[in-house]
């Protein structure tokens, strides 16, 4: 195998999203920086990432993909020039899908090395046990490839937020109700997340709600039902919701992107998956995660969820417990 230059490296990370999948490619991130620590490296991604990809520290250069559609010949000729005349040595792709596998073929006759799935590349991952598990341990099994064996979760310590602003009392429990609008499936009613925000009220706990504006309306639920109910929906950026997760007690939220910034921090993290989704595939990571699955998550209770909750502060919990 070609041992490159480190300090004369110029590389190219892909990762293009969504959320919950940017979060599981940062420990591979880091460890590719930590690699070539002397290296100029460029992330390709898309627009939704560019600040996120900026505060983590890792990259010297941030490119935004356009995602050129089929037919925008302008499009894709100006990203193979771009590609091209960077002369990059070596591409990791964490991405990994047919787009991607094209961007590899608008290279020309000299080709970096390239570590991905993409047919014909030089480090190429083709083992089915890749997509067989976690993307996160699939990135770890690729870089392996090149020689990047020191993979971990990210534990996002370089993210943080002001939490000043917001009326928050210890202990609180994080509550995430939403997931993305065209899964439906994967949501926990809004009535059992405000049954499970009384029942933490009663042990103690200040329940407080994020997500998206998309969210407000589950957020009103639980807080009439629960009126010391915190909600911060359509509040709160991805560096507050760290800030948050690492004074939490403990969080509950269903399969979406928050819930891996959450898992990441340590904060213990009981994730909720429906047979929509798979947590063998799609849990987030962290040293404090438990999962309940239910295939149909109406058939899941507030009481049953509260058994899974093991929060930080323990001595409020057993107190309450009593009561």
């Amino acid at each position: 195998m070609h041992i490159m230059n480190k300090s004369a490296d110029n590389i190219l990370v892909i990762k293009l999203g969504a959320l919950g999948d940017f979060i599981q490619a940062l420990g591979p991130m880091a460890a590719i920086r930590n690699h070539h620590p002397g290296a100029h490296i460029t992330l390709l991604t898309t627009a939704p990432f560019e600040n996120f990809a900026k505060s983590c520290s890792y990259f010297d250069d941030i490119w935004i993909d356009t995602k050129p559609k089929i037919f925008n010949i302008s499009g894709w000729m100006s990203l193979k020039q771009k590609l091209n005349s960077s002369k990059f040595t070596r591409v990791y792709d964490l991405q990994n899908n047919d787009r991607t596998s094209f961007y590899f073929r608008l290279f020309g006759m000299s080709k970096p090395q390239w570590v991905g799935t993409a047919k014909g590349t030089s480090h190429r991952n083709a083992s089915p046990e890749r997509t067989g598990g976690h993307a996160f341990d699939g990135h770890a099994q690729t870089l392996a490839l090149a020689g990047i064996k020191n993979v971990q979760v990210d534990k996002m310590e370089w993210l943080d937020g002001p939490l000043s602003s917001f009326s928050l009392k210890k202990p609180f429990v994080i509550l995430v109700p939403g997931s993305a609008p065209e899964h439906p499936q994967k949501r926990w009613p809004a009535l059992k997340y405000a049954r499970l925000a009384v029942l933490l009220n009663q042990w103690g706990f200040q329940p407080v709600c994020i997500g998206t504006a998309a969210e407000e309306e589950a957020a009103q639920e639980i807080k009439l039902a629960c009126p010391e109910t915190l909600d911060l929906t359509g509040q709160t950026s991805l560096a507050q919701v760290a800030a948050l997760a690492r004074n939490a007690a403990a969080a509950v939220g269903n399969d979406t992107g928050p819930m891996h910034i959450i898992a990441a921090t340590s904060c213990p993290v009981v994730a909720l998956f429906s047979a929509h989704s798979n947590p063998v595939r799609h849990a987030p990571k962290g040293n404090n995660v438990q999962i309940v699955r239910q295939d149909n998550l109406h058939d899941l209770s507030p009481e049953d969820v509260l058994k899974f909750i093991k929060p930080r502060h323990e001595p409020a919990l057993k107190s309450a417990l009593k009561h």
